[in-house]
């Protein structure tokens, strides 16, 4: 049946498994068995006369069709759902689904008190939130907006600061080690000390970087300890048992540098740099639970 206009709700189908990366996944947010979603994107392939994704047994990748179609569905299906939403809406309750696409990073203190006071408020607003460490664009995925630190943004693109508009990464360290091992006097010193670090979901490793003065210095030291970004506080529990230093965001040691559990390393050189902004694409008409999300975002203080 190549000639004939697939379904809306097939089309739903195929982007949920682009954006999720798989059938079960998919199937899961749908509510639809994975069988059934596997059996709708065999029908839309047949409908369309072209593969739309590439299945191993460990993945699900669109193929370029696939990419481009989902590049161009993702904002036609998104309108349509605002255009939903609104319809709901009308009778004065914001009604409908938010989907925000970020980093782990604004999950430890910054994003979960807005959620809060955001579901408390729309009682009748359905939110889900998608935890992405790599590089990708939230609403090219299927997403009402994301959350990200110093990215370029496309032109058609509106970026509201969330949290705090400035943050610092900071160096710590329990006083036992120190005690043990010395305190580092410069960046350079780290290369002789037992680092705690984090890798990204990418497989690169997050740099330390120092700055005081206009002076910049990079460290790559040989770490001690490797976890993974999904789970930054392990780091921080690890440094305070005394197994090394961690470079982490100021805000998430402040709590430890309060108790005593850790204590502030090199403090001069703690860089600066702008804090993250809820992105989203500019357009005539917003979702009411996106405008209603960003207009709580500005209450808070963003």
């Amino acid at each position: 049946m190549p000639n004939s206009a697939p379904s809306f709700d097939d089309l739903s189908v195929f982007l949920a498994v682009v954006r999720r990366g798989g059938f079960r996944d998919a199937a899961r947010d749908l509510g639809l068995s994975p069988s059934t979603v596997s059996d709708t994107i065999t029908r839309l392939e047949a409908r369309l006369g072209a593969r739309l994704l590439t299945r191993t047994t460990r993945s699900v990748a669109p193929t370029e069709v696939g990419r481009d179609l989902a590049a161009r569905l993702a904002p036609l299906l998104a309108e349509t759902a605002a255009a939903v939403d609104a319809a709901m809406s009308r009778g004065g309750e914001v009604r409908g689904r938010l989907t925000l696409n970020v980093p782990g990073a604004v999950m430890v203190d910054i994003l979960p008190p807005l959620i809060d006071g955001f579901l408390a408020r729309h009682p009748e607003v359905r939110v889900e939130i998608m935890v992405e460490d790599r590089m990708v664009d939230a609403v090219a995925a299927g997403c009402d907006a994301g959350i990200r630190y110093g990215e370029a943004l496309a032109q058609d693109m509106i970026a509201v600061p969330i949290g705090p508009r400035v943050q610092q990464s900071a160096l710590a360290a329990a006083p036992g080690y120190l005690a043990r091992r010395g305190t580092p006097a410069h960046p350079t010193d780290l290369l002789s000390h037992d680092c705690l670090m984090v890798r990204f979901t990418s497989g690169a490793m997050a740099r330390w970087e120092f700055e005081r003065a206009g002076e910049v210095v990079r460290v790559d030291p040989e770490p001690r300890l490797t976890v993974g970004v999904a789970a930054p506080m392990a780091v921080i529990e690890h440094a305070a048992a005394g197994l090394g230093l961690c470079c982490m965001f100021r805000n998430w040691l402040e709590p430890r540098f309060a108790s005593g559990a850790l204590v502030p390393v090199l403090r001069d050189w703690w860089p600066s740099y702008d804090g993250p902004r809820l992105y989203y694409a500019n357009r005539r008409f917003l979702p009411p639970p996106l405008r209603a999300f960003i207009d709580h975002v500005r209450a808070a203080g963003g």
